[in-house]
């Protein structure tokens, strides 16, 4: 019988999260897709040099294809000039037709958009959050802000009561 190996975290790559998105947008339903990637950008990935801050999603109504924009992997440094990547390229996000068509038709509303939220691996490869978000006013950040601030008061004086 083979010996166990002592209890180590499953995924020891990066979840790159992007925090701002929850500070911007409301966010409705997450989905989860893939993503078409090059071996550099993989590596890229997996040293957790990714901004999800300024990206989005589009789906193509011709073709029912989803894009992401603007997303920036950095360029791997270990690879070689005919192997590098173009930084802020747009990648292509895989998923089932009916879930596209879901996504679709929560996406045409106008308002809404398609926020990748969290990049990680499941099982070799990179997966995307995304989520349906419609944008925060001013006054709604700061509502968030102040329950923040409410909440982290709570906490602290609870943790000093016990």
């Amino acid at each position: 019988m083979a010996k166990k190996k002592p209890n180590q975290p499953k995924n020891l790559s990066p979840r790159i999260a992007n925090r701002r998105a929850f500070h911007d947008y409301h966010i409705g339903d997450k989905f989860e897709v893939g993503i078409v990637l090059t071996g550099s950008e993989v590596k890229s990935i997996r040293n957790g040099q990714v901004s999800l801050a300024e990206g989005f999603a589009m789906i193509e109504p011709a073709t029912l294809e989803l894009w992401l924009h603007n997303v920036e992997i950095s360029p791997y440094t270990h690879a070689g000039p005919q192997h590098q990547h173009e930084p802020k390229r747009r990648r292509k996000l895989l998923a089932r037709k009916r879930e596209i068509r879901t996504i679709y038709d929560k996406h045409i509303v106008k308002g809404v958009s398609l926020v990748p939220l969290a990049m990680f691996f499941v099982r070799g490869k990179v997966k995307l959050e995304i989520g349906v978000g419609t944008g925060k006013k001013a006054f709604d950040k700061r509502q968030d802000i102040k329950k923040r601030d409410a909440d982290r008061e709570i906490r602290r004086s609870m943790s000093k009561r016990m």
